[in-house]
């Protein structure tokens, strides 16, 4: 099934007294741009989460964001040093000694005095291997989330396949008795005008004209790249480069078409044609 290229996942996994959370997402682009964003602590295990996510995602601008944050209040809060309290207390009875108006010092001073609160450390040493663990289930749940959407824009090309095949289908019984249309229509035109055209000249118009609008060959190749696309569909690998170049054939073939029929009901066929392949092309855009 082909894969969409829009997608999003996040996991978790708790690593006392931390947390680690990934979140994936993406959209449509033309190649593969990765932009991946982690702690400075985690800036060794960068290069093997880049190859894991490069093999799971072959286009599309991705985002991967790794986020570390405290498993409960107290771990946010730290722990409170108690040599480093006295330190202070003793700092400030020393200043108060020579400068006995000084305003005591407030709670809040005290914690943000350096090294009275120790907050844990985020050691890669320790969390790296929890880290890539989470990396892969969120990996796993951004490769469901682009199937699931993949797999809803297959269904929605299969529905467009079905509308032209049914389209040629009805188009077919018309192309032979086309060109005794336009061999109708000569013949009326000439006769309003009142002309006398010689046999031999009127057969040889007739015949440049059936060889100007036989739209034969463009039937025939717009069913072959409807087989094309379906079997595209059915490749488990990226298709979207694959897609979109059939997309364009199929609407070069479909404004040859249009640019061919002099027939009022081919006329409509071949709008509603282009209609369809303009849906295509639109939706093959999201496909990897």
């Amino acid at each position: 099934m082909p894969h969409s290229m829009t997608g999003f996942a996040t996991a978790e996994e708790g690593v006392p007294p931390f947390r680690l959370v990934w979140e994936i997402r993406s959209v449509n682009h033309r190649f593969l741009e990765l932009s991946l964003r982690l702690p400075e602590e985690f800036r060794s295990i960068e290069p093997e989460c880049r190859d894991r996510i490069a093999a799971a995602a072959k286009r599309g601008k991705v985002d991967c964001t790794l986020k570390i944050a405290a498993a409960d209040d107290d771990a946010a809060h730290g722990a409170l040093v108690p040599d480093a309290l006295l330190a202070v207390r003793a700092l400030e009875d020393r200043v108060r000694a020579v400068f006995p108006d000084a305003r005591p010092l407030s709670t809040g001073e005290v914690l943000r005095w350096p090294g009275v609160l120790k907050e844990p450390e985020q050691r890669a040493a320790t969390l790296g291997p929890a880290a890539k663990r989470c990396l892969e289930v969120a990996l796993k749940a951004f490769e469901s989330s682009r199937r699931r959407e993949g797999e809803r824009i297959a269904d929605l090309l299969e529905k467009r396949n079905a509308a032209i095949t049914a389209i040629l289908a009805g188009v077919q019984p018309m192309l032979d008795g086309a060109q005794q249309r336009y061999r109708e229509k000569l013949r009326e035109r000439l006769e309003r005008l009142d002309v006398q055209a010689q046999p031999e000249r009127l057969e040889q118009e007739l015949a440049l004209i059936a060889q100007r609008f036989d739209i034969s060959e463009e039937v025939d190749r717009l069913a072959g790249h409807i087989t094309e696309i379906r079997a595209a569909l059915a490749r488990d690998e990226p298709i979207g480069r694959r897609l979109d170049f059939l997309i364009q054939e199929l609407n070069r073939e479909a404004n040859t078409f249009a640019s061919k029929v002099q027939d009022e009901t081919l006329t409509r066929a071949a709008v509603e044609l282009k209609v369809q392949i303009e849906q295509m092309r639109e939706q093959v855009q999201n496909l990897e």
